[in-house]
């Protein structure tokens, strides 16, 4: 029998866990990463699949994503978009709480392809009216945001839950401002857990919330429009809000979670400019945001790389720094004895145009274009989106 089951050939491997962006061959045995280096002996595998001239990384990590397919209006087929996508792993943003995460575990994740670890809501029904036509906050009536049934909740799924996700703002909390984060972080700190926050239109505003996060919890939709974006005031020349600042230096992680409403050229624009990049970069791809403007986890990652930021610094905000903020450092990286999660993506060129949730289109002439996903050593082509 030979060693390796397969090999990725001659590709350009960027694994920012590694330090490695140079020409080599990924070996793949029994599920896992068997080795990486230079001209590995061909002879040796069972399949071999040529990739001159592609990228080869890590497995992408969505940390904001919405996959209860079937169980809320909001969730996506994670299996269905996991090849597209070039994504292994969907952190799911708190779709479930105490009062379905059995059902979700049950019907979704145990029978899903592709890797899906959820935080839990601290709202006890999760996100559950969310729709074009209708939307009512979870945070909305506080009698649902119950830290003994979330913690209680999260005891019992302790193998498989990542932390508490608490949505606060006017959409989300209809005014009920920072009371349900009060809640959430209740619950988090019963569990010695990390918080991933979401804020939408104030109130609360950013600057109440950023000095109650702690080293660990997750900021996420970081560069949405102002007001409650990244900066002090709106424009390509805004200040970085200190809070911000203040926030990364002790140790909170900082999130894009693009999704329909999150993310805007020009917050991204003031933030580059100042030197203040994503720790993480994620689509909050949902049922609203899958057919524009988020897409996926790729097209987000082009956005970032259009917009400045390097090819090494994205690659890693999709791979090493999402496992890092989840506590799995066994993914994210292609060391050997790793999970065989590899995505290989092309830097495409061409003439492409891309469109953040304000409606602002910005033109460019590269995107990253996933062209074959490998999950736990199995080749999936990037049209292979069913469930089957």
């Amino acid at each position: 029998m030979p060693p390796y089951d397969l090999v990725l050939a001659n590709g350009t491997v960027l694994d920012p866990s590694q330090r490695l962006h140079a020409v080599a061959d990924v070996a793949i045995a029994d599920g896992r990463v068997a080795a990486v280096g230079p001209a590995l002996p061909r002879e040796e595998a069972a399949r071999v699949i040529d990739v001159s001239g592609k990228l080869v990384t890590p497995g992408l990590i969505d940390l904001h994503a919405h996959v209860y397919w079937g169980g809320t209006s909001l969730g996506i087929d994670p299996d269905a978009l996991s090849a597209r996508a070039g994504v292994t792993t969907f952190v799911d943003a708190g779709s479930a709480g105490a009062g379905n995460i059995r059902g979700f575990r049950r019907h979704l994740i145990e029978r899903a392809r592709v890797r899906v670890l959820p935080f839990l809501n601290i709202s006890y029904a999760g996100i559950f009216a969310f729709s074009r036509q209708l939307m009512v906050g979870e945070s909305v009536d506080l009698r649902l945001l119950h830290v003994g049934e979330a913690v209680r909740a999260a005891r019992e799924h302790g193998d498989l839950v990542l932390g508490i996700k608490v949505r606060l703002g006017l959409i989300a909390g209809e005014g009920r401002g920072i009371a349900p984060l009060h809640l959430a972080l209740a619950a988090a700190e019963a569990l010695g857990a990390r918080l991933m926050v979401h804020t939408d239109m104030p109130p609360p505003t950013r600057r109440e919330v950023l000095p109650l996060l702690r080293p660990g919890d997750i900021l996420t939709h970081a560069f949405r429009p102002f007001p409650n974006g990244p900066t002090v005031d709106p424009g390509v020349t805004g200040r970085v809000l200190p809070e911000l600042w203040d926030a990364r230096s002790r140790g909170v992680v900082i999130d894009i979670g693009h999704g329909m409403g999150s993310f805007s050229f020009e917050s991204a624009e003031a933030c580059l400019a100042a030197g203040f990049l994503p720790d993480v970069i994620s689509s909050d791809v949902h049922a609203l945001c899958i057919d524009g403007p988020a897409y996926d986890l790729p097209t987000t990652m082009s956005k970032l790389l259009v917009l400045g930021m390097p090819l090494d610094r994205v690659i890693a905000a999709a791979t090493v720094a999402p496992a890092r903020a989840i506590g799995r450092p066994d993914l994210g990286t292609l060391r050997a004895g790793a999970p065989a999660d590899v995505t290989v993506l092309d830097d495409r060129a061409g003439t492409f145009s891309f469109m953040d949730v304000t409606g602002r289109t910005m033109h460019a002439r590269r995107r990253l274009v996933p062209v074959l996903t490998v999950i736990g050593g199995r080749p999936l082509a990037a049209e292979d989106g069913g469930s089957g």
